[in-house]
């Protein structure tokens, strides 16, 4: 259905662009109208699959798993990192950082709209609130290991923690909060 929506848009746009080019000063609106109308159901088409995508039960698992497995990972770091941090030189923490969660910080944030879908607007507020927060604040580790900052580096990271934990704790409650599917 993807697909089909993407030739209606392509089409109409390629016949509005060619109409609109045989005269610079007149526009033959009885023939351009037609082909906004079959652009904007092209693009209704687009939304509509994508949508639908976005909410089925295999997209939603998948998601979900993701986003489970990759907060589980980042604080198992972040708990790792903690503990051993003042053993790591300041300088390679930004390394350190890049190493252990970038994979799982972008993958999170690909599954992340999923959330609004399973447990609502305002769960979804609340674990992104908190994931957003511990990702600034390895962010801030990242740049004050960049500029020598060593204690602050190694503050944020317990902070980062809490913030990671707080989003897995959040996730918890919404999942343990939503209706269950029958």
């Amino acid at each position: 259905m993807i697909k089909f929506g993407i030739v209606l848009t392509a089409a109409a746009f390629l016949a509005g662009a060619f109409l609109t080019s045989l005269d610079p000063e007149l526009v033959r609106w009885a023939l351009f109208l037609p082909c906004l109308l079959v652009g904007a159901a092209g693009v209704y088409l687009i939304k509509k699959s994508s949508l639908e995508h976005a909410r089925s039960d295999e997209t939603l698992a998948n998601n979900r798993a993701d986003i489970e497995s990759s907060l589980d990972r980042v604080i198992a770091g972040l708990v790792e990192l903690d503990a051993g941090k003042e053993s790591i030189p300041p300088y390679q923490l930004r390394f350190e950082i890049d190493r252990r969660f970038r994979d799982d910080l972008d993958r999170f944030a690909d599954a992340r709209h999923s959330l609004t879908h399973m447990y609502g607007l305002q769960a979804y507020a609340d674990i992104m609130s908190a994931f957003a927060a511990g990702e600034r604040y390895l962010n801030r580790v990242w740049s004050a290991s960049a500029d020598g900052y060593v204690d602050e580096a190694r503050a944020y990271i317990s902070r980062a923690l809490e913030q990671f934990r707080a989003a897995r704790q959040g996730l918890e409650a919404a999942h343990t909060a939503a209706p269950a599917k029958a």
